[in-house]
């Protein structure tokens, strides 16, 4: 099987897109990622879920966990004000990493490859600079783990 026939329609946003609606959009849709592409719509990284958690927490308390304990639920009712005003952009890692990209005639061993190394949950297909569609990590098991 290839990647192109395992693909699947996947909602992607562009680099400037508000940060709000793309954690709404993980959210609503229970996604574990989003690709990013830019203005083109070339895919240009995947933002996990855990990216945007990981946002919305103190970087004191990443350090330091214990102190997740002293904090009141009100640090969670501000999630949308921690997120209001800023672009997808600003979500993502500093330092540029590697697009988990597959191209359409990969294998499934060659997809989950790309999955295992980068530990991203979904990778882009592409056919040249054409994004085809999204395999996530379930859909990669689901697929491997079905008798053919």
């Amino acid at each position: 099987m290839h990647a192109s026939e395992m693909a699947e329609e996947f909602p992607v946003v562009d680099l400037d897109s508000a940060a709000l609606d793309a954690a709404r959009l993980l959210a609503e849709h229970r996604l574990p990622g989003i690709v990013v592409t830019d203005r083109s719509g070339c895919p240009q990284s995947v933002l996990p879920a855990s990216q945007v958690v990981r946002f919305l927490v103190p970087s004191y308390v990443q350090d330091d966990p214990s102190l997740a304990g002293v904090l009141d639920e009100s640090m969670a009712d501000s999630v949308a004000g921690k997120l209001g005003g800023k672009k997808v952009r600003s979500l993502l890692p500093g330092e540029p990493t590697e697009l988990p990209r597959v191209n359409a005639d990969d294998t499934i061993i060659e997809v989950a490859a790309v999955m295992a190394r980068l530990r991203c949950p979904l990778v882009a297909v592409m056919e040249g600079k054409t994004l085809l569609g999204v395999i996530s990590a379930s859909r990669l098991l689901q697929l491997a783990l079905t008798p053919r």
